[in-house]
């Protein structure tokens, strides 16, 4: 019984593992084409200087200028920010280590990583998670920020893919759990 339940997940292991490959082999084809049409230098350092920033700086630095212009009036938008960015935080590292979806630049030559990347892992970017979550949050209470916000987030996503360091779903997965955990926020920490 116990060596029957072991070849069972052991298969099922194998089964994932298999889907992972081919869905990173399908989208190997939209990381060259990502890094082959972004290829000047100071492109390049662009969205190097936007990933940087989508680490936290950008989020934290957003954070402490609202708290300033704002007051004791934006210790709750914040504070939601900050709980719901401890949670992407948790959700995202758990999933990684659940998945451990090899970055494309760690498994296919042809991808060069233009940064060193934060972690060992790919899926889902934790850079689009907090860009998704914090923009829509800051948007919601400071609709005015939605000018500098959404090309911001835009652009961390895809500097996650122009550099290397994820696959599209990876990006696309950590919008959808951005959003969706940002949009659970809302509705009930109100």
């Amino acid at each position: 019984m116990h060596n029957r339940l072991l070849n069972e997940v052991s298969e099922q292991s194998c089964a994932v593992s298999a889907r992972w490959s081919r869905l990173s082999d399908r989208e190997l084809v939209w990381c060259l084409r990502f890094q082959q049409a972004i290829h000047q230098q100071p492109v390049v350092r662009l969205f190097a200087v936007v990933s940087r920033l989508g680490d936290g700086v950008f989020w934290y630095g957003l954070m402490i200028a609202l708290l300033l212009t704002h007051g004791a009036a934006a210790a709750a938008p914040v504070g939601r920010m900050l709980l719901v960015g401890a949670i992407c935080l948790g959700l995202y590292k758990w999933l990684k280590a659940k998945t451990t979806r090899p970055r494309p630049c760690t498994q296919y030559d042809r991808i060069q990583p233009r940064v060193a990347p934060l972690d060992e892992y790919s899926f889902p970017s934790g850079h689009t998670l907090h860009a998704v979550s914090f923009t829509i949050l800051a948007v919601y209470d400071y609709p005015p920020l939605a000018w500098l916000l959404l090309p911001f987030a835009l652009l961390v996503a895809l500097s996650r893919v122009i550099l290397g360091l994820h696959y599209p779903s990876d990006v696309l997965a950590g919008a959808l759990l951005g959003g969706s955990l940002a949009l659970l926020a809302l509705l009930t920490l109100q």
